[in-house]
């Protein structure tokens, strides 16, 4: 199986913690080389559309500021699938029943694995975004 069908199912599991209001957090990390971009970051976001994230993208150099945007899950697995094996060899996400590891091995074997939960609340992000 694929990395990008292993990331489908991992991503079935952010949904399914979003719609029963378990998601804390989302991050990639491990970045493969040096890229300037440093993190990304999801934080739910409950508003009159329902539920959103805030991405933070956060960068290494001093020089370029963090960006940062409001959008549905299905915009943010458009943008974090675009930075798997590129930049990111996994994701991690935080819910208030278990953590899921996603991680792409050397040889691009994609692979889930599950921990105890890291936070026992969902701390909303407080950002106004335009």
């Amino acid at each position: 199986m694929s990395y990008q069908d292993v990331f489908v199912l991992f991503w079935e599991q952010v949904k399914e913690s979003a719609e029963e209001g378990r998601f804390a957090k989302l991050t990639m990390a491990k970045t493969i080389g040096k890229p300037n971009l440093r993190n990304i970051f999801l934080r739910p976001v409950y508003s009159e559309e329902g539920f959103k994230v805030l991405l933070k993208l956060r960068y290494r150099s001093r020089d370029t500021e963090d960006k940062e945007d409001l959008l549905t899950l299905e915009e943010a697995f458009i943008v974090l699938k675009s930075h798997l094996k590129k930049h990111f060899s996994s994701v991690l996400l935080f819910s208030t029943t278990k953590d899921v590891t996603f991680k792409i091995n050397k040889k691009g074997v994609g692979s889930i694995s599950e921990a105890l939960p890291t936070f026992s609340d969902v701390i909303l992000a407080e950002k106004d975004v335009k």
